[in-house]
């Protein structure tokens, strides 16, 4: 898969980025080759987090899930 990652320069120094496809996805590095590094792990472990499915008393039947 293939992921557009926003790319920001941190105020303190370094940089963060975020993928917007997977929201909260976000990392930061001192370098571009260390937050590229970091930015792949974090993808992988948001895209790695089990989803419990709704109860059966949950009245809403919508799911949003982003892989």
């Amino acid at each position: 898969m293939k992921f557009k990652v926003v790319v920001h320069e941190a105020e303190e120094g370094g940089y963060w980025a975020e993928v917007p496809a997977v929201p909260g996805c976000a990392s930061q590095g001192d370098t571009m080759d260390e937050l590229m590094i970091n930015i792949r792990e974090a993808i992988e472990g948001c895209l790695s987090v089990d989803i419990e499915p709704p109860t059966t008393s949950d009245p809403s039947r919508i799911i949003e899930i982003a892989v």
